[in-house]
């Protein structure tokens, strides 16, 4: 095969760094994966300006931490984690709520969140709708131009973050900071999801396209 049609291997200090990556995000909660990776270089003790390990590296390295350490524990966090996004977003049924991030793509660490989407005429609609029922909430920092308003709350212990979007941004692609199409994913495809891994079997299973 020519050299210039074989695909590309990550250096060994990519390697290196996105071990350290994943086991920031899998064992000590760091959530961004930009910030793992320089976290990571960092404790390695290699230079600032070595190219670092884009997210799909780092995503399978914690997916092989996850095999390797946490082969029990993570299966159960990650159906319990989508189990609460799954209440939640029926519980927002009317904001046409979207599961996006670490708990849809599988690669959850132990302090991961829940990240969704909603869709909304304002962000003002959605707080009336927590606040009559008695849901509290905190307002998040948020950079995304797009963004009406990004809503924190807690439930079953959990951390959930609203992002609040148009409704004419429900058909909009979204990429994240590395230029890849984020995925999200319907109610009832997260419902498919869990009864794929055996969580609630009473669930309805209504077919739908994650995206």
């Amino acid at each position: 095969m020519p050299r210039h049609d074989r695909p590309r291997q990550p250096s060994a200090s990519r390697a290196r760094i996105a071990s350290a990556a994943a086991r920031l995000m899998a064992e000590d909660g760091v959530a961004d994966f930009g910030l793992a990776k320089r976290k990571a270089a960092r404790q390695l003790g290699l230079s600032g300006s070595i190219p670092l390990p884009d997210n799909a590296e780092v995503e399978a390295a914690l997916r092989a931490h996850h095999e390797l350490y946490q082969g029990e524990e993570h299966p159960a966090r990650l159906r319990h984690l989508r189990s609460v996004a799954l209440e939640v977003m029926e519980l927002l049924h009317d904001f046409h709520p979207y599961l996006t991030g670490p708990v849809l793509e599988g690669v959850v660490g132990r302090y991961a969140g829940i990240d969704l989407l909603l869709f909304a005429e304002s962000a003002k609609e959605v707080e009336i709708y927590l606040l009559n029922r008695r849901i509290l909430f905190e307002h998040a920092d948020f950079s995304s131009e797009r963004a009406e308003a990004v809503l924190q709350l807690l439930l079953d212990d959990e951390e959930i973050k609203l992002t609040i979007l148009a409704p004419a941004l429900e058909r909009a692609a979204f990429r994240g900071r590395d230029g890849r199409l984020r995925q999200r994913a319907r109610i009832e495809a997260v419902r498919s999801l869990l009864l794929e891994t055996g969580e609630n079997p009473a669930l309805a299973a209504n077919g739908d396209e994650a995206r």
